[in-house]
């Protein structure tokens, strides 16, 4: 049968390489660029700086392998490319196949049943012997002999069809290509999982299927010397087919995977920076990354170094920053596609290392503060995936970037700071410093005009106690807000708990000495952190993400897998997408 495909390059594995404008300053080359310059775009000046003029790419290959940022999690770029193709799955040559059953199914149908057909009824075999039930992320994998274009299919369990969406249609994708991939897998196909079923549209189940596969087939190690599953080949396809029957699909089909792989992109770059170590990802370093991508997806960028942090009055983040012998830096990214309009600001706080400050962290655990800065990642990673998919909105991503180190130099406990709002701050615990470098942050993004602020931080183990690795915590002072996040959050597959902001909570934090202290004791610390932010904000609409719970994975799950989990990146970006 003929064929037509879409094919959408991926590098680094598993990101989608596509060619977009990208800029660079005129006088400088963007390798010596300095971190403290603005990078503008003609028509949107910086207050206060010059800009840069910028220039569209002549049409090429993507620039993406040349920045140290974009190369693969095996330190070099390994192409992964996923291809829409329209044909017969029975008929595809492919190292692995993937199909699916629902549970309580004993006579396949569709394609699942065609390709059991093809292999002898080795699917209702197992479904006789009561060996595969397709319960939800059951897997199968049978091997067949010579004679087929491929060699092993994997049956996934969808679950009950009952309970069938796009979350789980997420999740088997990523289990059945985390299946399919072991051994020496090169080439990987698959049909997308239960379009129809459910009122689940053909749209969103392939977007869902790009998703599930990308983010499951997602590693780390770019450390490792020996990369591959234990098994001595690599463990990532080099292609995956999604492979489609009714030409009258495949256009919708190719629409959903192209979506589905700019959020997995963007949700795997976030993953990039979380996982990095601390002695590689120091302030100025996630910095010069997060320009890099602008640069490369034709975003603003606006660095700031001490010196313009010291005009600002920016206290709070300064202070912080003490102890340390890294600059701190403030990254603000623009998005500009809601002409005139106010932005949108999304905040991450970006502590790079954590060590607790003056009030030192117990050594148990503390190697796992290289993640501190997961909310700064997820709001690059948001703004990254919002310059592709182009929503009429203006976005400002703000990620303040601060090592927290004890030394003669560190803030201590008693100190007062003075944030940027005049708004001065009881220290009562360095441990704390999230929510002063946000304090500046957030002050920083009204400033440019945002209406609408949402900050993401890894803020308080009290969260962590309260909603445990599942539900991430979300305060807010404007109840349409809260609703739209969690909206946008439940189409990610992110769930999202929204804690109590009553004024009375306020109370806990007052000072003696200062407008407020950092901190407002045990009792309901998740909320009087987040409140602590908000009392830099003047009249925009706020809502806070902390993600102290969701931000890494202890234990593969899914799409889940061990390490850092890009929480926050896809509902942000499908949060600005439904304004």
């Amino acid at each position: 049968m003929a064929t037509r495909a879409l094919s959408l390059t991926l590098a680094p594995t598993p990101f989608l390489a596509i060619s977009l404008p990208y800029a660079r300053p005129l006088s400088l080359p963007p390798e010596r660029a300095p971190l403290a310059s603005p990078v503008g775009a003609p028509g949107y000046p910086v207050p206060g700086f010059p800009y840069w003029s910028w220039e569209a790419p002549s049409p090429g290959p993507s620039k993406r392998g040349n920045t140290q940022d974009t190369t693969s999690q095996r330190g070099e770029p390994v192409p992964v490319e996923i291809r829409v193709q329209q044909g017969n799955i029975t008929q595809t040559a492919a190292d692995a196949v993937i199909v699916n059953l629902f549970e309580g199914v004993t006579q396949p149908g569709g394609a699942t049943g065609a390709l059991d057909a093809r292999i002898g009824g080795l699917i209702r075999r197992l479904i006789a012997a009561g060996e595969f039930k397709g319960r939800l992320n059951e897997t199968a994998v049978l091997h067949v002999g010579e004679g087929f274009p491929f060699r092993k299919v994997v049956v996934v369990g969808l679950g009950k069809s009952s309970e069938f969406d796009a979350e789980r249609v997420r999740q088997v994708s990523a289990t059945a290509a985390q299946t399919a991939a072991k051994g020496n897998v090169k080439t990987i196909a698959t049909i997308v999982h239960g379009a129809g079923i459910g009122g689940l549209d053909v749209f969103t189940a392939a977007q869902s299927v790009a998703e599930g596969t990308l983010l499951g087939l997602y590693r780390y190690d770019k450390y490792k010397s020996k990369k591959d599953n234990g098994d001595g080949h690599p463990g990532t396809p080099e292609q995956v087919l999604i492979v489609e029957m009714d030409g009258g699909k495949l256009d919708t089909i190719r629409a959903g995977v192209q979506r589905g792989v700019i959020l997995a992109e963007a949700t795997n770059w976030a993953r990039d920076l979380v996982n990095a170590p601390g002695n590689e990802l120091t302030p100025s370093e996630l910095a010069r990354r997060a320009e890099a991508m602008a640069r490369e997806e034709g975003l603003e960028c606006t660095i700031l170094g001490r010196e313009e942090m010291e005009r600002l009055g920016m206290g709070a983040l300064l202070g912080v920053a003490k102890g340390s012998a890294q600059e701190p830096k403030l990254v603000v990214l623009r998005y500009n596609g809601g002409g005139d309009a106010a932005p949108v600001a999304l905040v991450g706080k970006g502590v790079t290392f954590d060590t607790g400050g003056i009030s030192l962290k117990p050594r148990e655990g503390m190697a796992e503060m290289t993640s501190d800065m997961a909310g700064a990642a997820a709001v690059l990673g948001a703004i990254k995936a919002i310059a592709r998919l182009k929503p009429r909105q203006n976005v400002i991503a703000v990620a303040p970037c601060v090592e927290n180190m004890p030394s003669g130099t560190a803030y201590k406990p008693g100190d007062i700071l003075r944030a940027m709002t005049g708004k001065t701050i009881e220290i009562d615990n360095t441990d704390a410093e999230g929510r002063l470098i946000l304090a500046d942050a957030v002050a920083y993004a009204e400033s440019l005009g945002a209406h609408t602020i949402v900050d993401v931080a890894t803020l308080t183990g009290a969260c962590v106690i309260a909603l445990g690795h599942i539900y991430t915590g979300l305060v807010s002072n404007d109840d349409g807000l809260a609703e739209a996040i969690m909206a946008a959050g439940r189409k990610a597959g992110e769930r999202f708990c929204r804690l109590p902001a009553d004024p009375e909570y306020k109370e806990q934090y007052k000072s003696d000495v200062a407008d407020i202290k950092n901190t407002g004791g045990r009792p309901a610390g998740a909320i009087t952190g987040a409140l602590i932010i908000s009392e830099f904000i003047d009249k925009a609409r706020w809502a806070h993400l902390d993600i102290a719970g969701t931000a890494t994975a202890q234990k593969a799950r899914h799409y889940l897998v061990k390490g850092a989990t890009g929480v926050a990146v896809r509902t942000l970006a499908e949060f600005v997408c439904s304004l």
